[in-house]
C-alpha cells in the first residue's frame, strides 16, 4: 500500500514538472487587460474598507463641489449634536431631579406629609412635561431628519460611484482564455491519473 501510495506521489510530482516546464506562461496574464481606470487607487491596499466610500474619496480630490458638499453634511452632522445636546441636558437633569425627589419620599414616614410632597412633585413634573413637549418632538425631528441626511448622502455617493465601478469594469474586461487553459490542464492530468497503473 505504501510503495502504491510513494508511486503515485511520485508520479504527480514528475508529472507536474514536466508540465510546468513546457507551459511557463502565467496561468493569470491574460485574465484581465491591464488598462488604467480613473478609480485604480481606491482598489490598492486598504482591506475591509468599504470600496463605495474609497470611490467617493478619490472621486472628491479632484472635485472641489464634491468637497464643499462633503464638508456641509459632515458640519451638519457635528452641529445635531451640538444643537440637542443644550436643550438635552436640561431636560435631563430636570427629569433626574423627579426622579430622585420621588426616590426620597419612599423613605418618609408620615403618610400624610408623604402623600402631599408626592402631589405637589408630580403637579411640577407633569407641568414641565406640557412645557418642554413641543421641544422634545423637535430634537426628536432633529434626529429624523439626521438619519434622512445620512441616508441621502449614503445614496448620492453610490449614484455618484456607479459609473465608476461600470468605467473600471469596462477597462478590465475579464477574459475565459486563463480558465479554458486551466482547465484542458486539469483534464489533461486527470486523463494521466486514470491511464497510470
Amino acid at each position: 500500500m505504501k510503495k502504491i501510495l510513494f508511486s503515485s506521489i511520485l508520479a504527480l510530482s514528475l508529472l507536474s514538472c514536466s508540465e510546468n516546464k513546457l507551459e511557463n506562461k502565467p496561468i493569470i496574464k491574460n485574465a484581465v487587460d491591464n488598462a488604467d481606470s480613473s478609480i485604480k487607487g481606491s482598489f490598492e491596499s486598504g482591506h475591509g474598507e468599504n470600496i463605495v466610500h474609497k470611490i467617493y474619496v478619490e472621486l472628491m480630490k479632484n472635485d472641489k463641489n464634491l468637497q464643499i458638499l462633503d464638508d456641509k453634511v459632515a458640519k451638519t452632522d457635528e452641529e445635531t449634536e451640538k444643537v440637542t445636546s443644550q436643550y438635552n441636558d436640561v431636560i435631563d437633569k430636570t427629569e433626574n431631579y423627579y426622579t430622585d425627589a420621588n426616590a426620597l419620599t419612599r423613605a418618609i414616614s408620615d403618610t400624610i406629609l408623604k402623600q402631599e410632597i408626592n402631589k405637589e412633585i408630580k403637579a411640577s413634573s407633569e407641568k414641565y412635561q406640557l412645557k418642554v413637549k413641543r421641544i422634545k418632538d423637535l430634537i426628536e425631528q432633529v434626529g429624523k431628519n439626521r438619519v434622512k441626511l445620512y441616508d441621502q448622502y449614503v445614496i448620492f455617493q453610490i449614484k455618484k460611484t456607479l459609473p465608476e465601478i461600470e468605467k473600471y469594469q469596462n477597462a478590465h474586461p475579464l477574459k475565459t482564455d486563463s480558465l479554458n487553459n486551466f482547465i484542458n490542464k486539469q483534464n489533461t492530468l486527470l486523463n494521466e491519473l486514470k491511464n497510470l497503473k
